[in-house]
């Protein structure tokens, strides 16, 4: 069976990404998880953010960029190794 494509979670906000707010709820929860990321990971390098969290650099660079859309075991590994809540909450802004 193929593999459902979908957007980019930067092709589901406007630009720049992500600072404007996405009119797609998936696109909005994305773009939201990647500025608390951002918050989270500070003026650490990303590859010292990624070690952290046990991931590859590259991967949270795509996350970072809105290149493609971090799995369940990413964003608990990002939790985890960064000590942060990153998953939005419904009503965060």
């Amino acid at each position: 069976m193929a593999r459902t494509v979908r957007k980019k979670p930067v092709e589901l906000a406007p630009t720049p990404w992500p600072d404007v707010e996405s009119p797609n709820a998936a696109g909005e929860a994305a773009r939201q998880f990647t500025r608390k990321l951002r918050t989270a990971i500070g003026g650490a390098s990303l590859r010292s953010a990624a070690a952290s969290a046990d991931i590859n650099h590259a991967t949270l660079m795509k996350i970072l960029a809105g290149e493609t859309w971090p799995d369940l075991e990413t964003i608990a590994k990002l939790e985890s190794g960064l000590n942060a809540d990153l998953w939005p909450g419904r009503f965060d802004r």
